[in-house]
């Protein structure tokens, strides 16, 4: 049976390398590929993939918001999210979003056929070293309001800013910074920071 995959990631050369190989594959057929994440629902609406290999860095949406839009669109298409940087927190999010597969962006061609495949037929397509270490991973302890703030405190944000991009007072940003510290055991935002984006919770 072919399988009909569409490609979104924001790297031409990346993107150029991944439609090549999969469209070396007898069984595998590129039927669309995406630089943008605001470009998927055209073209998923278009074409209708069977499956969809979707950068998690993906400008605009974002991988996984982008994976929640394609499962609106169109709901049989199988979402596999490529991350240059894997973690088992992305792994978790990844399924929450409704993806099937995970994959570093530097897996070799012939496995991420494989797990293309693997998915075409029902299962899932994970490196087993990322699922086990996601399952054993601690869930994200930050609320979505949490999180928005330290994305916003992230970029370098003061409290006066961070309330004013949220619509926020400044009082209730600093109480949610607090909470976020105590949560993650961080010393300072900055720290906060790069604990929730080495746990994936950002």
């Amino acid at each position: 049976m072919l399988l009909r995959i569409l490609v979104a990631e924001h790297l031409p050369l990346v993107r150029r390398g991944l439609v090549a190989s999969l469209g070396a594959e007898a069984d595998l057929e590129v039927v669309a590929d995406v630089g943008h994440g605001q470009e998927i629902g055209v073209a998923a609406m278009e074409h209708e993939p069977d499956a969809a290999v979707i950068d998690l860095d993906l400008p605009d949406l974002g991988g996984l918001n982008a994976a929640a839009r394609l499962r609106e669109l169109t709901p049989g298409c199988r979402v596999l999210i490529l991350s240059a940087q894997p973690n088992p927190g992305q792994v978790r999010r990844a399924f929450e979003a409704h993806a099937v597969g995970f994959m570093s962006l530097d897996v070799a061609p012939e496995s991420l056929a494989e797990g293309l495949r693997a998915m075409g037929a029902g299962g899932r397509a994970v490196d087993s070293e990322l699922a086990l270490a996601a399952l054993e991973s601690a869930a994200n302890p930050l609320t979505p309001r949490e999180r928005d703030v330290l994305r916003v405190a992230a970029g370098g944000a003061r409290s006066t800013e961070i309330a004013g991009e949220l619509f926020l007072s400044v009082g209730t940003v600093r109480n949610h910074l607090s909470r976020i510290m105590c949560k993650t055991g961080a010393r300072n935002r900055i720290d906060a920071v790069r604990i929730a984006s080495d746990s994936g919770w950002l």
